[in-house]
């Protein structure tokens, strides 16, 4: 079980403080610091400083981080076009030394794109679906040749394809719970299958979705990795695990039953049952992302029992 740092930014955290987390999370053995992909706070935070660019974001840490892999939980498709997506993409990949990962998902949260100036379209799996074809078509087209594509929505032609990413092959993560469509689409394109903030059973029942899916496209659906983001608050006693509840505005049971929430021991049990429900990754969602002292806990007395 590897366990990763997923992070949400939108919700108040400058470039500087997400350095310091994503350096911790290296620091600390943690396989990868993932961030979502928004511009507008949630739930009420004031968001400040502001948000950051996801993308940007990555660029700036492939650069002053060396080992740990890099990601989104996940980029919106409404926010940017496929052709330029592949570019930023394939760049960042090379400024970190081949360890960018895409998420890549449909996008969902209207009120930002209209804070923004964000077209805002009705359709949008399909666009979703036409984006990941291009990306990867961009990706996989030979050096020297041509890239065309005629879709509903997107149309290239003549592209050179460039540039490529470091690896042969970026990892691409699909996710969410619809029961057809979401895993046809990560049978096809997905190298990775991620279920953000589900229980136990609906993961387990998902993930039963997607392999069938896999196995109907003629895929092993043990070449797919599957996963879970889930909300983290561990402590070391019940005072720990309520204060670092009360400061990111949680009640601790609520945290108990729908995420990753008490003392290190019933952690690691929660995690044991995700990964016998499937799961051989957990992105750890930080809403603290001030309290450095939870990841190195986290890391220590959790990470080390499952890995």
């Amino acid at each position: 079980m590897k366990l990763r740092i997923f992070t949400e930014p939108q919700q108040g955290a400058s470039y500087d403080t997400l350095l310091q987390v994503a350096r911790a999370a290296e620091e600390l053995d943690f396989d990868a610091f993932y961030r979502s992909d928004h511009y507008l706070a949630m739930g009420g935070a004031d968001g400040l400083p502001g948000p950051t660019d996801a993308w940007i974001t990555l660029a700036g840490l492939a650069r002053e981080t060396s080992t740990i892999r890099l990601g989104t939980l996940m980029t919106a498709a409404t926010f940017r076009l496929p052709g330029p997506l592949a570019v930023q993409v394939a760049q960042v990949d090379a400024m970190s030394g081949g360890r960018v990962e895409l998420g890549l998902g449909a996008g969902w949260f209207e009120e930002e794109h209209t804070a923004y100036g964000i077209p805002f379209p009705k359709e949008k799996f399909g666009r979703l679906q036409e984006q990941l074809e291009i990306v990867t078509g961009l990706w996989s087209t030979p050096v020297g040749e041509k890239f065309a594509y005629d879709g509903t929505y997107y149309r290239l032609a003549d592209s050179p394809a460039l540039p490529k990413p470091v690896q042969s092959k970026v990892p691409i993560l699909v996710g969410g719970m619809g029961k057809v469509r979401t895993p046809a689409l990560a049978a096809r394109f997905a190298d990775e299958f991620n279920i953000p903030f589900a229980s136990v059973s609906d993961s387990r029942t998902q993930f039963g979705r997607v392999r069938a899916a896999a196995e109907e496209r003629g895929r092993s659906p043990e070449g797919l990795v599957l996963s879970n983001a889930l909300v983290a608050c561990v402590g070391k006693d019940d005072a720990e695990v309520a204060r670092r509840a009360a400061a990111i505005g949680r009640d601790v049971a609520e945290l108990k039953e729908h995420g990753l929430a008490g003392s290190p021991a019933e952690v690691v049990d929660k995690i044991g049952q995700y990964e016998q429900a499937g799961a051989s990754r957990v992105y750890l969602q930080i809403l603290d992302l001030h309290d450095l002292d939870h990841l190195q806990l986290i890391s220590e007395q959790v990470r080390t029992q499952v890995a």
